[in-house]
């Protein structure tokens, strides 16, 4: 599973793809506290991204590929 879901941490694993856009954007909805690690994700699909960037939720954990990581942080940091 791309995305795995607990109380208010949806962890990102491996690629997440369009598939996962819609239900984490209801998950964060119903979620006034969500935070998110992207520690193991590889590659997030751009709809997934839109979804974190409106939803201003709190990133716990950035990916370790340095690229990767620097372009999350630049769409996604305040």
């Amino acid at each position: 599973m791309p995305i795995q879901y607990k109380k208010n941490l949806a962890t990102f694993v491996d690629v997440v793809t369009v598939d996962e856009a819609e239900p984490l954007l209801n998950w964060l909805q119903e979620r006034r506290n969500a935070k998110v690690n992207l520690a193991d994700c590889s590659h997030m699909h751009p709809a997934n991204l839109q979804v974190l960037m409106a939803s201003k939720c709190a990133v716990t954990a950035w990916p370790s590929d340095r690229p990767f990581s620097a372009m999350l942080k630049a769409a996604l940091e305040n």
